[in-house]
């Protein structure tokens, strides 16, 4: 049974591949970032299997290689220099970016180098600054929308999320015996050595129900801080870990020189709705359109597939004032908004002056209601309802 949820997996095309395949005849150097478990080590060993280099796989997990890269690093990387070396897991050690950055400079050609990581750069000592100019970034999120087999519907996707495995196991109760290990190796392992950090684990679980219950809200440090017993500076230092390991979003707010007084705190979001509704005791659609959390899942899932799929100089936002004008998604590229977004669990979506007034005050003339009903038709001028699967494949891609 887990073989074939193996090769299922291994059979769903990411459509970042050809990206990474493309930036590989350019670059020294590239980084396939996400979090654990999204299969970037999958993707990487696939790409390698095309190329015409010979390959070297170093898994940084495994004690033996792990060892025998800290203690000899140097050496070892100039016995491969005309190959293609895979590190998996690089920030187990970071020590490695300005050799990498040495070797990189002393033969510089495509395709030396591919590692993967379950940080961020900004956040992996020496990742950033080191490797500057040598190496190409590349995020992989969960399977979205627009990668998924045809024996996945959309329903399906949005109860479970995206993790490969957690996507297409069929059991629900070894669906969460996986998802609760997924959950307690992050706490207890994952995020401590990823940021060389210590934390209490029961503090860090109960942060990460909260923050489902808290889905799509407002940030209140202090409130969420004094409900943990910690203090807003602490609670906003465990969110930098949580977002730097891809768990989750803080959605800023889109900000122009309006003349309006505007909300300034971002909205918090648990990126996989698989996580959320896991974290929620939620494991079947039943369960699922009867909790409260119904609308803000809704919400998560379409803001999920957008950043997934969208163009990556196009950023996300939302927007609100103070006086009740709010818009869910902004689409902006620099100061420029090229859409907003509206998003509704309804077949019948009603539209608030809010929204009305958000398209005012930005100026947008490229305006959507994504619902979960595969329709698309215009409900007023500049107004379309759509489905978020046609919105994703016929609209999003427009929007460069």
């Amino acid at each position: 049974f887990f073989k074939v949820v193996v090769y299922i997996c291994t059979m769903i095309a990411r459509a970042i591949e050809h990206q990474i395949v493309k930036a590989l005849t350019v670059f020294p150097a590239v980084a396939i970032l996400g979090p654990r478990q999204v299969g970037k080590t999958t993707l990487a060993k696939s790409i390698s299997n095309n190329m015409k280099k010979k390959v070297m796989y170093v898994d940084l997990e495994r004690k033996s290689q792990y060892d025998n890269l800290l203690l000899n690093a140097e050496q070892y990387l100039e016995a491969y220099q005309d190959n293609c070396v895979i590190l998996d897991e690089i920030q187990r050690i970071p020590e490695l970016f300005p050799l990498l950055r040495s070797l990189i400079d002393e033969k510089r050609v495509p395709a030396r180098f591919i590692i993967t990581g379950s940080a961020s750069p900004d956040l992996i000592r020496g990742a950033s600054e080191s490797l500057a100019g040598r190496i190409s970034y590349y995020y992989l999120q969960p399977i979205g929308l627009h990668e998924l087999p045809g024996t996945i519907s959309l329903q399906q996707h949005w109860l479970r999320g995206g993790f490969p495995q957690h996507l297409t196991l069929r059991n629900n109760t070894i669906r969460a015996e996986w998802m609760n290990a997924f959950i307690t190796t992050y706490i207890e392992r994952d995020l401590p050595f990823l940021f060389d950090v210590k934390f209490s684990s029961v503090t860090m679980r109960k942060l990460w129900t909260m923050l489902a219950h808290l889905q799509g809200t407002i940030l209140n440090a202090e409130n969420l801080g004094r409900s943990l017993d910690i203090t807003g500076t602490t609670l906003k230092r465990y969110l930098d870990y949580l977002e730097g390991a891809f768990i989750i979003t803080r959605l800023q707010p889109f900000y122009v020189n309006l003349g309006k007084r505007l909300v300034k705190s971002p909205k918090l979001y648990i990126n996989d709705t698989g996580v959320l509704h896991f974290l929620l005791n939620i494991f079947d659609k039943k369960e699922l359109v009867s909790h409260p959390v119904l609308g803000a899942s809704w919400e998560t899932y379409v803001l999920s597939q957008i950043n997934y799929a969208k163009n990556n100089r196009i950023d996300t936002y939302f927007y609100r004032t103070q006086v009740g004008a709010e818009c869910d998604v902004v689409l902006s590229r620099g100061h420029v908004v090229k859409a907003c977004i509206e998003i509704k669990y309804s077949s019948s979506p009603t539209l608030s002056k809010g929204f009305y007034q958000s398209i005012s005050d930005l100026q947008c003339t490229h305006n959507f209601v994504i619902i979960p009903d595969e329709v698309d038709y215009l409900f007023t001028k500049n107004i379309r309802i759509v489905g978020l699967k046609n919105f994703i494949d016929k609209y999003l891609s427009k929007i460069k």
